[in-house]
């Protein structure tokens, strides 16, 4: 009996995506808005409000956005939340996002 042959395929498939140019980190947070983006799963309420109080005392009169404004961004409204995130961090006048704090 011979043993069956099988077409060898590349198992990563190919980039279906286009890159997008890095914006450089803000050098300065002084007079700017922060806004904070969580997915509820690992200690953001005990992170953001340090990370709040550390940047406050670094740089004047930056303001922040509660992470609860923009919602749970790996709940069971996942797409409906990260849709509406463009609108709601220009609402915001966001200048810069902190995103997934945790472990």
């Amino acid at each position: 009996m011979a043993e069956p042959t099988y077409e060898v395929v590349w198992p990563l498939g190919r980039s279906v995506y286009e890159t997008v140019p890095v914006t450089p980190a803000a050098a300065d947070l002084s007079g700017k808005t922060v806004c904070e983006i969580w997915d509820w799963l690992f200690k953001g309420n005990e992170m953001f409000p340090v990370i709040r109080e550390e940047l406050s005392k670094r740089y004047p009169g930056v303001k922040f956005v509660d992470y609860s404004v923009f919602g749970d961004t790996h709940g069971p409204r996942e797409p409906e939340v990260i849709a509406a995130m463009p609108d709601l961090l220009r609402k915001h006048g966001c200048d810069v996002v902190i995103s997934g704090v945790g472990a």
